[in-house]
């Protein structure tokens, strides 16, 4: 089969796609032929060096796949050969096969290709988990993303939306503002040229956001927090703007805030199993019905992986970014 790997870690001219043999599963897995994957930030610092997968899992890269069950374990129930699954895995989702546990794949709708299902995974899996478990997300409640055209600022756009929340989002493009609107956001402001904490006054009449969800980090830090209302919960999601930042802990204490920090790809087998089981749940059915969608920004050949990870590392995309095999 063919798979992607880094030779040395570095810039995209480092990705290699080998020959490598196919993958055997074992008795709790499935083996998937994978017809579509999607980039992700951490494939970026895993080709850097700076991000290397759990021990046990695939140094192939790629954390989402899509595609058909080729064969099952000993010990699997509910999957039969032939069934569209998808789903996240610690790596190896950049190759045409892969095994994971039964319990951590989920039926495709029927009416996703695998390049739409490519695009679920992280994103609405980390939106899922930010704002119907940590944040406890309420119908009323007001939500800042930052980052809101990104893979999982879009998913938490529509995903507050359904909920009944009122969405304020920021973008560092005039192009990405449409894309937010028609996701439902409230509010969309261009970070550069706009204060978004008048926003937030605006959308909450002046009560400040129940939830900021931050896939920036240190570059908006003391505004995110300054508009959290008291109460409020901030969940840390990504870094791109930088991880260093300084903290007050009276205004933590005075308005009782909740700083909360969330990772998908280093949990244990028990910790994934039950947030597929969650999704499943909670979000699936939304998909299903076709309330909540990916945002698919582009769809490139696997042959074409290097461009496409180019086109992630300039913040060009708006949603995901998807590899057919």
């Amino acid at each position: 089969m063919r798979a992607v790997i880094v030779q040395l870690p570095g810039g995209p001219e480092c990705l290699q796609i080998v020959e490598r043999p196919r993958p055997v599963p074992g008795p709790s897995e499935l083996l998937v032929r994978n017809f579509a994957t999607a980039l992700n930030r951490a494939d970026l610092l895993q080709r850097r060096g700076l991000y290397p997968p759990p021990p046990g899992d695939s140094e192939v890269l790629g954390l989402e796949f899509a595609g058909e069950v080729a064969e099952v374990g000993s010990r699997v129930s509910g999957f039969q050969r032939g069934d569209r699954v998808f789903g996240l895995v610690g790596g190896g989702a950049y190759a045409e096969f892969l095994t994971v546990r039964y319990e951590m794949a989920v039926p495709i709708p029927d009416t996703f290709s695998f390049e739409a299902a490519a695009a679920v995974p992280e994103v609405f899996y980390t939106a899922g988990e930010c704002l119907l478990e940590l944040a406890r997300l309420e119908r009323g409640d007001v939500v800042l993303v930052h980052a809101g055209a990104s893979g999982v600022g879009s998913a938490a756009i529509q995903l507050a939306r359904a909920t009944g929340a009122l969405v304020v989002a920021t973008v560092g493009s005039a192009r990405k503002v449409d894309l937010c609107l028609r996701l439902g956001a409230a509010r969309v402001v261009q970070y550069k040229d706009e204060d978004f904490r008048g926003a937030v006054n605006e959308v909450s009449g002046g009560r400040g956001a129940d939830v900021v969800l931050d896939l920036v980090g240190a570059k908006h830090w003391d505004r995110s927090l300054e508009c959290l209302r008291e109460g409020g919960r901030l969940l840390v999601v990504g870094m791109v703007g930088g991880s260093r930042v300084s903290l007050d802990l009276w205004q933590v204490l005075r308005r009782r805030l909740q700083i909360l920090g969330i990772a998908m790809r280093g949990r244990g087998i028990d910790d994934k199993i039950a947030i597929a089981r969650r999704f499943r749940e909670r979000v699936l059915p939304l998909l299903e019905r076709g309330e909540i969608r990916p945002v698919l920004d582009r769809v490139f050949p696997l042959e074409e992986v290097r461009s496409a990870h180019e086109r992630m590392e300039a913040n060009l995309n708006e949603g995901k970014i998807v590899l057919r095999m």
